[in-house]
């Protein structure tokens, strides 16, 4: 009966969201829980001390709309504050960085073009206006020095920090600056979270409204410290639509779920393949399986994106297809994904 009763509760909440940080009160708000009893409900949002006034009209709402339950006998909203979320300053955080919004691109396995979307996409940001950096954490195998067209040693400034490289627009950092293009980076864990520490606190970000981190495949310790150490404001979870993939890009999402990390939504790279020569769309890997994963997780879908020849070229030349193709059609959708998710975060 309890658990009936929650299930129809969140199909109504689910269809409102934060006023704050406007994610849904679905099963996947961390902040968002039911507890159900003999036909009574409460329900409690974590929020900070100061924006208590912002949710009155949430609170309203929600128990006129739950009054179309006919066996919830009594609803309590609770709106809680933990000391520690009122502070959020910066000593919380061991990676600090002046970014208003930080957002990690993730896969669970590798191979599905995480790298390809995270430069994309940070180009997209900064095309519609935006101050954008892309850090680079993949440190076994950084790839955005080369699907950016940028090479070279990052310089210090007077404070000893690290000037990251620029190009189209973006600030870059990536051990791939650091260490020979044939240079494999043999390192233990240890190694691996102090490169990863520089590359937030030892460089001269400067002010962004957006970083882009390009997280390692998996979820490993380099990606749990990352989503622990930094303030990130939400993950997003690339994906190809076939079930091997998808086995691991559920785990990433329990993985952020488990660390309070906000999933933006989810992308389904490789949907398809039109071909050249009859024109019609083939799905290679399958299609349609990171959309059903975002319904089952009640995340946002954010799109999908083709296996394409001209993608594949315009990466290995260091040219993103927002600058060099951007009439093309996946050039739209990058910006269309750009807009959703800068949409959805303010």
């Amino acid at each position: 009966m309890s658990d009936k009763l929650i299930t129809s509760i969140y199909e109504i909440t689910k269809n409102y969201c934060d006023p704050v940080s406007n994610i849904p009160l679905n099963k996947s708000n961390s902040n968002f829980s039911i507890i159900c009893k003999d036909g009574h409900a409460n329900i409690s949002l974590n929020i900070t001390q100061q924006d208590q006034e912002k949710y009155i009209d949430l609170s309203k709402n929600l128990k006129k709309a739950l009054g179309s339950i006919n066996d919830l006998l009594s609803v309590n909203i609770i709106f809680t504050s933990e000391k520690t979320a009122d502070k959020e300053s910066k000593e919380h955080y061991r990676f600090q960085i002046s970014a208003k919004n930080i957002i990690a691109i993730a896969s669970g396995k590798g191979g599905v073009g995480k790298s390809t979307f995270a430069v994309n996409f940070a180009v997209a940001l900064k095309k519609i206006g935006h101050q954008v950096g892309i850090l680079d954490a993949d440190i076994y195998g950084p790839s955005v020095p080369r699907m950016m067209g940028i090479s070279g040693r990052p310089q210090t400034n007077d404070n000893k920090k690290l000037v990251p490289l620029e190009s189209y627009g973006i600030k870059c950092m990536s051990i791939g600056f650091l260490i020979g293009v044939d240079t494999p980076t043999i390192w233990r864990g240890p190694m691996v979270m102090k490169a990863l520490e520089q590359m937030f606190n030892g460089v001269a970000w400067g002010k962004l409204d957006y970083l882009i981190i390009d997280l390692p495949p998996g979820t490993g310790d380099a990606q749990l410290t990352l989503a622990q150490s930094s303030k990130l404001s939400g993950s997003i979870i690339i994906s190809t639509p076939q079930d091997v993939a998808l086995i691991d890009a559920r785990k990433g999402i329990n993985m952020f779920k488990k660390v309070n990390v906000p999933v933006l939504g989810i992308v389904e790279n490789m949907s398809y393949f039109i071909c050249s020569k009859c024109n019609e769309r083939h799905e290679i890997f399958s299609s349609g399986g990171a959309k059903k994963e975002a319904e089952k997780f009640e995340t946002p879908f954010l799109g999908e994106l083709p296996l394409d020849k001209n993608l594949r070229i315009y990466s290995d030349e260091g040219r993103p297809i927002c600058v060099f193709d951007p009439e093309s059609s996946i050039a739209a959708t990058y910006l269309a994904i750009a807009k959703k998710v800068h949409g959805n975060l303010h």
